[in-house]
């Protein structure tokens, strides 16, 4: 059995930003990318948590992202917001640029945000969810280093590019959020098998020559599965036109890869939409929100996107998460 310790939410927050200043990011950079590592624990996305921190840290002190960029905001129109990251982390970036895009779709009834020059934004569905939370539907692209090969090639021309909605409900929470990779699997999973030593699942990669495989080591200097064969690499297809093409950020094809320390700054791209859904339903938006739930929620059994982790979230606020021990001891030494 692999050794735990459990810790408060805080407690994450506290040690993942002490760990990100330590490497070298400023205090106003290393917040967010903290308050989001603690968020991703308590939905449950452990791959997507601390263990990712080391990472981060390595980045920082290698350059491979600037933990002193300075991102800064334009509004080439009305409705549209353009924050250049700097070559920095995506979170202070989406949080600049949220700051204006919430008031903005509120009044106008729908506001876009175009992010470039970017890094890794984690979990995708921690930030559309605070879009809902603000009473607006939020939709998420993010686009990542090439990982996806084309129907019938071998060699990746996409990455794992999520997709992520939050509906807000009437609660101030999100009452739906979908958030899912055009891979069967993220990335970051494979990874993680392949730093604990373990063989990954039959259909979560392939390897060089197309060919599918156990070893996460190959299918890493592979290609990943798309979810639902070429259907996924046409998700895949129209991330990458979202967040990479709209924000004129980097194409996956030629970003440095969001692990090791080989290349420059990915400088990728994250694209929003805000919609205010009372403006677009005339008022009918959370009736028929309801009714749409229900449907779901009157089978036995049957699951809401979203539903697992608001019970992860309940859990962790009121008990903690349990963290892998040798993960904490590394995070801690970095702190």
């Amino acid at each position: 059995m692999t050794d735990t310790e459990t810790l408060s939410l805080t407690e994450i927050e506290d040690l993942a930003f002490r760990a990100l200043v330590k490497a070298g990011t400023t205090p106003e950079n290393a917040r967010p990318l903290a308050a989001a590592t603690a968020m991703t624990e308590a939905d449950g996305i452990a791959s997507h948590g601390l263990a990712y921190i080391p990472i981060y840290a390595q980045h920082v002190q290698c350059g491979k992202v600037d933990g002193r960029a300075k991102p800064t905001l334009s509004r080439p129109s009305a409705a549209v917001i353009r924050v250049d990251a700097a070559t920095g982390f995506a979170h202070p970036a989406i949080d600049m640029g949220f700051d204006a895009l919430v008031p903005m779709a509120r009044d106008l009834g729908v506001g876009v945000l175009a992010i470039h020059n970017s890094y890794n934004c984690g979990v995708l569905g921690v930030h559309t969810r605070r879009l809902a939370e603000a009473g607006l539907l939020g939709i998420g692209f993010t686009n990542a280093p090439a990982s996806i090969a084309p129907a019938g090639g071998k060699k990746p021309v996409v990455g794992t590019n999520p997709i992520s909605v939050a509906a807000p409900g009437t609660d101030g929470s999100a009452a739906v959020l979908i958030d899912q990779s055009a891979s069967t699997i993220a990335k970051s999973e494979v990874m993680k098998y392949a730093r604990e030593g373990k063989s990954v699942p039959e259909g979560w990669v392939l390897d060089a020559d197309g060919h599918p495989t156990t070893d996460p080591e190959s299918g890493l200097k592979g290609s990943m599965v798309p979810s639902g064969g070429y259907k996924g690499v046409g998700i895949a297809l129209m991330v990458e036109m979202m967040a990479a093409t709209m924000t004129g950020a980097t194409l996956g094809s030629v970003a440095s890869p969001f692990s090791g320390t080989a290349g420059g700054p990915p400088r990728t791209g994250q694209f929003f939409i805000a919609i205010n859904p009372e403006a677009t339903s005339d008022g009918a938006y959370q009736a028929r929100l309801s009714d749409l739930i229900a449907s779901f929620q009157d089978q036995d059994g049957a699951r809401l996107p979203g539903d697992a982790r608001r019970a992860f979230r309940a859990r962790a606020e009121a008990e903690g998460v349990a963290v892998n021990a040798t993960l904490l001891e590394k995070v801690r030494a970095l702190a």
